[in-house]
Protein backbone atom coordinates (compact mmCIF):
# COMPACT_ATOMS: atom_id res chain seq x y z
CA UNK A 1 0.00 0.00 0.00
CA UNK A 2 1.08 3.45 -1.04
CA UNK A 3 0.32 7.04 -1.54
CA UNK A 4 -0.53 7.35 -4.80
CA UNK A 5 -0.04 10.81 -5.95
CA UNK A 6 0.72 14.32 -4.65
CA UNK A 7 3.50 15.65 -2.29
CA UNK A 8 3.90 12.44 -0.64
CA UNK A 9 3.81 10.06 -4.07
CA UNK A 10 5.11 6.94 -3.70
CA UNK A 11 5.30 6.49 0.00
CA UNK A 12 4.65 3.27 1.84
CA UNK A 13 2.21 2.89 4.07
CA UNK A 14 1.65 0.31 6.92
CA UNK A 15 -1.98 -1.26 6.92
CA UNK A 16 -3.41 -2.86 10.15
CA UNK A 17 -2.45 -5.68 11.36
CA UNK A 18 -5.16 -8.81 11.30
CA UNK A 19 -8.60 -9.15 9.59
CA UNK A 20 -10.39 -6.73 11.04
CA UNK A 21 -9.89 -3.61 8.38
CA UNK A 22 -10.39 -4.03 5.03
CA UNK A 23 -7.76 -1.64 3.01
CA UNK A 24 -9.16 0.02 -0.06
CA UNK A 25 -6.43 -1.13 -3.24
CA UNK A 26 -4.48 1.38 -4.96
CA UNK A 27 -6.49 0.66 -7.60
CA UNK A 28 -9.95 1.87 -6.24
CA UNK A 29 -8.02 4.66 -4.72
CA UNK A 30 -6.77 6.15 -7.92
CA UNK A 31 -10.18 5.89 -9.61
CA UNK A 32 -11.97 7.50 -6.39
CA UNK A 33 -9.62 10.44 -6.53
CA UNK A 34 -9.79 10.57 -10.53
CA UNK A 35 -13.67 11.21 -9.90
CA UNK A 36 -12.95 13.64 -7.08
CA UNK A 37 -11.05 15.35 -9.23
CA UNK A 38 -6.98 14.28 -8.76
CA UNK A 39 -6.00 17.42 -6.95
CA UNK A 40 -7.67 19.56 -4.20
CA UNK A 41 -7.28 23.59 -3.48
CA UNK A 42 -7.05 23.28 0.40
CA UNK A 43 -9.32 21.98 2.32
CA UNK A 44 -10.25 19.75 5.63
CA UNK A 45 -10.89 15.89 4.96
CA UNK A 46 -12.53 13.44 7.67
CA UNK A 47 -11.82 9.79 7.51
CA UNK A 48 -14.35 8.73 9.87
CA UNK A 49 -13.38 4.86 9.84
CA UNK A 50 -9.35 5.58 9.34
CA UNK A 51 -8.63 2.26 9.32
CA UNK A 52 -4.95 2.78 8.14
CA UNK A 53 -5.73 6.26 7.19
CA UNK A 54 -4.67 5.72 3.53
CA UNK A 55 -7.65 7.11 2.08
CA UNK A 56 -7.51 10.91 4.34
CA UNK A 57 -3.45 11.20 3.99
CA UNK A 58 -4.18 10.54 -0.31
CA UNK A 59 -6.48 13.31 0.10
CA UNK A 60 -3.75 15.54 2.40
CA UNK A 61 -0.77 14.49 -0.19
CA UNK A 62 -3.02 15.61 -3.21
CA UNK A 63 -3.32 19.49 -1.60
CA UNK A 64 -6.07 18.83 1.98
CA UNK A 65 -5.32 21.63 4.01
CA UNK A 66 -5.96 19.60 7.24
CA UNK A 67 -7.35 15.88 7.82
CA UNK A 68 -9.12 14.24 10.73
CA UNK A 69 -8.65 10.35 11.13
CA UNK A 70 -10.83 9.04 13.31
CA UNK A 71 -11.27 4.97 14.49
CA UNK A 72 -12.08 2.88 17.30
CA UNK A 73 -9.72 -0.01 17.34
CA UNK A 74 -6.42 0.93 19.32
CA UNK A 75 -4.13 -0.88 16.88
CA UNK A 76 -5.63 1.42 13.58
CA UNK A 77 -5.05 4.37 16.43
CA UNK A 78 -1.04 3.18 16.63
CA UNK A 79 -0.95 3.00 12.70
CA UNK A 80 -1.86 6.24 11.76
CA UNK A 81 -0.33 7.83 13.79
CA UNK A 82 2.55 5.51 12.22
CA UNK A 83 1.60 6.33 8.37
CA UNK A 84 1.48 10.14 9.14
CA UNK A 85 4.57 10.17 10.95
CA UNK A 86 6.23 8.38 7.98
CA UNK A 87 4.86 10.59 5.68
CA UNK A 88 5.43 14.05 7.72
CA UNK A 89 1.67 14.96 7.84
CA UNK A 90 1.19 14.46 11.43
CA UNK A 91 1.66 18.52 12.22
CA UNK A 92 -1.82 19.35 9.91
CA UNK A 93 -3.56 16.16 11.47
CA UNK A 94 -5.56 15.06 14.27
CA UNK A 95 -6.18 11.65 15.41
CA UNK A 96 -8.99 10.29 17.44
CA UNK A 97 -10.27 7.02 19.36
CA UNK A 98 -13.66 6.80 18.92
CA UNK A 99 -16.90 5.14 17.74
CA UNK A 100 -18.06 7.07 14.23
CA UNK A 101 -21.20 8.80 15.97
CA UNK A 102 -19.40 10.35 19.34
CA UNK A 103 -16.75 11.59 16.49
CA UNK A 104 -19.68 12.94 14.73
CA UNK A 105 -21.10 14.80 17.92
CA UNK A 106 -17.45 15.67 18.97
CA UNK A 107 -16.40 17.68 15.45
CA UNK A 108 -19.92 19.27 15.25
CA UNK A 109 -19.22 20.36 18.89
CA UNK A 110 -16.38 22.28 17.26
CA UNK A 111 -18.37 23.38 14.46
CA UNK A 112 -16.16 21.78 12.27
CA UNK A 113 -17.04 21.32 8.07
CA UNK A 114 -15.63 18.88 5.93
CA UNK A 115 -15.29 19.35 2.02
CA UNK A 116 -14.36 15.50 2.15
CA UNK A 117 -16.27 12.95 4.65
CA UNK A 118 -14.82 9.06 3.94
CA UNK A 119 -17.31 6.87 4.99
CA UNK A 120 -15.66 3.39 4.87
CA UNK A 121 -16.53 1.30 7.64
CA UNK A 122 -15.95 -2.73 7.87
CA UNK A 123 -18.43 -4.29 5.39
CA UNK A 124 -19.88 -6.59 8.11
CA UNK A 125 -20.90 -3.06 10.50
CA UNK A 126 -22.16 -0.70 7.99
CA UNK A 127 -24.11 2.38 9.39
CA UNK A 128 -23.36 4.35 6.23
CA UNK A 129 -27.36 5.59 6.46
CA UNK A 130 -26.74 6.66 9.99
CA UNK A 131 -23.46 8.76 9.28
CA UNK A 132 -24.97 10.22 6.63
CA UNK A 133 -28.36 11.49 8.48
CA UNK A 134 -26.03 12.64 11.62
CA UNK A 135 -23.60 14.64 9.25
CA UNK A 136 -26.45 16.56 7.63
CA UNK A 137 -27.82 16.76 11.07
CA UNK A 138 -24.92 18.39 12.63
CA UNK A 139 -23.94 20.21 9.67
CA UNK A 140 -20.53 18.65 8.93
CA UNK A 141 -20.70 19.11 5.36
CA UNK A 142 -18.94 21.94 3.50
CA UNK A 143 -21.79 23.55 1.01
CA UNK A 144 -19.20 22.72 -1.41
CA UNK A 145 -18.14 19.12 -0.06
CA UNK A 146 -18.51 15.50 -1.00
CA UNK A 147 -19.25 12.33 1.04
CA UNK A 148 -17.40 9.58 -0.59
CA UNK A 149 -18.70 6.13 0.77
CA UNK A 150 -16.86 3.08 0.23
CA UNK A 151 -19.39 -0.32 0.39
CA UNK A 152 -20.12 -3.89 -0.42
CA UNK A 153 -22.02 -4.41 -3.66
CA UNK A 154 -24.65 -5.93 -1.88
CA UNK A 155 -25.63 -2.88 0.21
CA UNK A 156 -27.39 -0.76 -1.80
CA UNK A 157 -27.45 2.74 -0.21
CA UNK A 158 -30.40 5.69 -0.97
CA UNK A 159 -30.76 8.09 -3.59
CA UNK A 160 -31.23 10.94 -1.20
CA UNK A 161 -31.24 11.54 2.74
CA UNK A 162 -31.63 14.24 4.61
CA UNK A 163 -30.60 16.91 1.93
CA UNK A 164 -27.83 15.41 0.55
CA UNK A 165 -28.30 13.47 -2.93
CA UNK A 166 -26.26 10.51 -4.51
CA UNK A 167 -24.51 12.04 -7.25
CA UNK A 168 -22.51 9.00 -8.57
CA UNK A 169 -22.65 5.33 -7.95
CA UNK A 170 -19.16 3.39 -9.71
CA UNK A 171 -18.11 -0.47 -9.10
CA UNK A 172 -15.22 -2.09 -9.09
CA UNK A 173 -15.56 -5.75 -8.40
CA UNK A 174 -17.31 -6.18 -4.88
CA UNK A 175 -16.41 -2.60 -3.94
CA UNK A 176 -19.06 -0.06 -4.55
CA UNK A 177 -17.74 3.89 -4.50
CA UNK A 178 -21.21 6.16 -3.53
CA UNK A 179 -20.80 9.79 -3.46
CA UNK A 180 -22.73 12.36 -2.45
CA UNK A 181 -23.62 15.69 -2.12
CA UNK A 182 -26.38 18.53 -1.04
CA UNK A 183 -28.96 18.88 -3.20
CA UNK A 184 -29.17 22.04 -5.12
CA UNK A 185 -32.40 23.35 -2.41
CA UNK A 186 -30.30 23.14 0.16
CA UNK A 187 -27.43 25.23 -1.35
Amino acid sequence: MRVISGQMKGKKLKSVAGMSTRPTSDKVKEAIYQILGPYFDGGVVLDLYAGSGAMGIEALSRGMDKGIFNDKTGQAIRTIKENLRETGLMEQSEVYRNDAQKALNHLAERNLQFHLIILDPPYQKQAIPENLSSICELDLLHAHGVILCEHDRKVELPEKIDGIVKVRNLAYGDTVISLYEWSELHA
